[in-house]
């Protein structure tokens, strides 16, 4: 029998795609929205004292070991912007449209070679809510934020996020293809190490 872990997230794309890594270390996978989990306030200040924050939480609201994500995209011309509030950078949260808009306008007067950013991922892994030694993972992806949006695959800052490497946007990629080589996939890589 597998044992049961929570997911702190509502995100159904984000549950099965950790869901088909951690099954074949034996647990069953369940999203803290099918726990009525609420997601607590993200107070913290880097991207892994948010996913140990939300960790922690559903663990303590589940009584099952938790893995929480936190992740976002880091500007450098913007001081690291929109970072920790990539899903909420234009003020709502979850506006992808309104967030692209607002980081194609503080980036208007930046030049090509200015443009650096990459993707971060830090996924979080706790036996139990006081767990003193967690299992944090960390996957990072470089690129470069272009000038107009690209791509229809994705989501989030996908279309604006090019990536040398693969020689196109993350929306110009087929989605198995992201899924290999994205932040969340090389922070599961790494959490896969560990387990």
């Amino acid at each position: 029998m597998k044992q049961k872990i929570v997911l702190a997230t509502g995100n159904k794309g984000k549950v099965k795609e950790m869901a088909d890594v951690l099954s074949d270390f034996g647990f069953e996978v369940i999203a803290q929205t099918d726990l009525d989990i609420e997601s607590p306030e993200e107070t913290g200040l880097t991207f892994v004292e948010n996913a140990l924050l939300k960790a922690r939480y559903a663990s303590g609201k589940s009584g099952l070991p938790a893995i929480a994500d936190d992740s976002g995209l880091v500007v450098s011309a913007l001081n690291g912007a929109p970072g920790l509030y990539s899903a909420r950078y234009a003020g709502e949260e979850g506006n992808d449209a309104k967030n692209r808009e607002k980081l194609l306008a503080e980036l208007a007067h930046f030049a090509q070679d200015k443009r650096q950013a990459k993707f971060v991922s830090c996924i979080v892994f706790l036996q139990h809510p006081t767990d003193p030694s967690p299992i944090i993972a960390e996957g990072e992806c470089h690129g470069v934020i272009g000038f107009e949006e690209k791509g229809e695959n994705g989501f989030g800052y996908d279309s604006l996020f090019f990536s040398p490497e693969q020689g196109c946007t993350f929306a110009e990629l087929e989605t198995a293809e992201k899924k290999k080589i994205s932040h969340r996939a090389r922070a599961l890589k790494v959490l896969k190490s560990k387990l």
